[in-house]
C-alpha cells in the first residue's frame, strides 16, 4: 500500500458509546451492530477505495467487529467497536502503522455552523422527522444543528452530548464532506450540550486542512 497518498481526516474514539448512539448507529449501520458501553474507533481517509485495505488491516490486527464501512468517491469511512478499549486502541494504531501516520496527523474538526432554534413549530419538526434516523423532535423543542468537517467528527460530537445533557439525538450524518448533527430537548439541556460539544471538539489535536503532511 502506498501511504503518501493517504489523507488522514478524522481519528476518533468513543470511549464509552452511549445508549443512544449506540442505538442510532444500530439503526444506520450495514455491519455487525455496537451496544451502549462500548468503544468504538472512527476512522476517516482520502482517496476513499483504500478503506477496504485498512479494513482489513484493523480485523487482522486485534478483536474488534466493524459496524460501518462507507466507500465514497472522495472519502472512506471505518468504524470498529469492541468491549475492550485495548482492543479498538490496538486496531486504531494497526491502520496508523499502516498508513505511517500517527494520530496528530489527524485533521482537527472545524466547526461551520453552530446554532440553536427555540421553540421549533409543528411544520418545521415534520420536515426534520421525515428524513431523521433517531428521536423525533416536537413542537417547542429546541434544535440545535451542527456542521462539522471532517464528517467523521460528528459521531463523536452527538457522543458527547449524549453525555453532557438530557438531549434526544435526531440525527447523524458522519460522512461525505460535511458531518452533521441535529439535537432536541429542553432549551436548558441543549444550551448545555451545546457548549459541550464546542468545547470537547476544540480540544481535539490535530493539523489544519491547509497543512501537508511532512
Amino acid at each position: 500500500m502506498s501511504t503518501s497518498n493517504i489523507d488522514l481526516r478524522t481519528y476518533i474514539f468513543l470511549d464509552s458509546l452511549q445508549l443512544q448512539m449506540a442505538s442510532f448507529l444500530s439503526t444506520v449501520s450495514r455491519g455487525y451492530l455496537p451496544v451502549g458501553g462500548q468503544t468504538c474507533c472512527i476512522i476517516e481517509i482520502a482517496p476513499g477505495i483504500e478503506i477496504n485495505t485498512l479494513t482489513d488491516v484493523a480485523l487482522k490486527a486485534t478483536n474488534v467487529t466493524p459496524g460501518m464501512q462507507i466507500v465514497e468517491r472522495a472519502f472512506g469511512m471505518l468504524e470498529v467497536h469492541s468491549d475492550s478499549q485495548g482492543d479498538t486502541r490496538m486496531a486504531g494504531q494497526a491502520v496508523l502503522d499502516a498508513i505511517n501516520r500517527t494520530e496528530d496527523e489527524r485533521l482537527k474538526p472545524r466547526i461551520l455552523t453552530s446554532q440553536l432554534i427555540k421553540n421549533i413549530e409543528d411544520h418545521h419538526a415534520q420536515l426534520i422527522n421525515r428524513t431523521r434516523h433517531g428521536n423525533m423532535i416536537l413542537r417547542g423543542d429546541t434544535l440545535f444543528v451542527l456542521e462539522v468537517e471532517p464528517a467523521g467528527y460528528a459521531y463523536y460530537a452527538a457522543n458527547e452530548a449524549e453525555k453532557s445533557a438530557r438531549i434526544n439525538i435526531i440525527e447523524v450524518l458522519g460522512f461525505g464532506k460535511f458531518g452533521r448533527l441535529y439535537i432536541s430537548g429542553e432549551e436548558a439541556e441543549v444550551l448545555e450540550c451545546k457548549t459541550n460539544v464546542e468545547k470537547r471538539l476544540s480540544e481535539i489535536s490535530g493539523r489544519s486542512a491547509k497543512e501537508d503532511y511532512k
